[in-house]
């Protein structure tokens, strides 16, 4: 059995790394042409491989864009996994979805890019979408982990993952519309605690003792 296990995790390896350089091509493909000049054969040469590979790992050219982005998703995952097994379940979620905090500005502004260029185009709307229903997928397998829910039958553990990753699809989008005055990981911590306190009415009594 461990005679087998060198090859299999060298196949997988690579694998994964044509897949990393195919998604690597179509984003910086498509930041480069615009995605309406961006095509699966451009694609596969940009990776050096061929077209049926490239067939092997991705449906188009809208899958190989988005993909990036979507495979990056797993990381927010695997920061849910990685907290403290006592932790509250939403500390837990407001740890590993704001990310952003941690990253260096310059890596948070090609961030910016890449999520604006997707958003931007009517073609990669399907694909656009794809990229949070995927993180709500991982979310909801690592909550019923934590609960010790089931996630094929338990409404907890998928309304969850399914919300807390809209709260920072949301947070993303109101990041982006503010043109960098406004900061993702504080959205997005905002967000979560307004979930978990049942999202309560806002208080607009201030608000409404000062107008005419």
């Amino acid at each position: 059995m461990a005679a087998e296990a060198g090859p299999t995790g060298l196949r997988e390896r690579k694998k994964a790394q044509t897949r990393t350089a195919l998604a690597s091509a179509a984003m910086r493909l498509a930041l480069e042409r615009g995605v309406e000049n961006v095509t699966a054969d451009a694609i596969a040469e940009a990776a050096d491989v061929s077209p049926r590979t490239f067939r092997n790992y991705f449906s188009g050219k809208e899958e190989a864009i988005v993909a990036e982005l979507v495979d990056g998703m797993g990381y927010i995952a695997d920061g849910l996994r990685a907290r403290p097994a006592g932790e509250p379940l939403w500390e837990s979620l407001r740890h590993a979805l704001t990310f952003s905090a941690f990253l260096p500005p310059e890596q948070l502004e090609q961030l910016a890019v890449k999520v604006r260029m997707v958003m931007a185009s009517k073609a990669l709307l399907g694909s656009q979408l794809a990229i949070f229903e995927r993180l709500g997928e991982q979310l909801t397998e690592v909550i019923a982990e934590r609960t010790g829910t089931d996630a094929r039958s338990d409404l907890y553990p998928r309304l969850t993952g399914v919300v807390a990753a809209n709260a920072l699809r949301l947070a993303v989008f109101m990041w982006l519309e503010s043109e960098g005055e406004l900061d993702l990981a504080e959205l997005t911590a905002d967000a979560l605690a307004r979930l978990r306190a049942g999202l309560p009415e806002p208080d607009t009594s201030t608000t409404r003792r000062h107008q005419p």
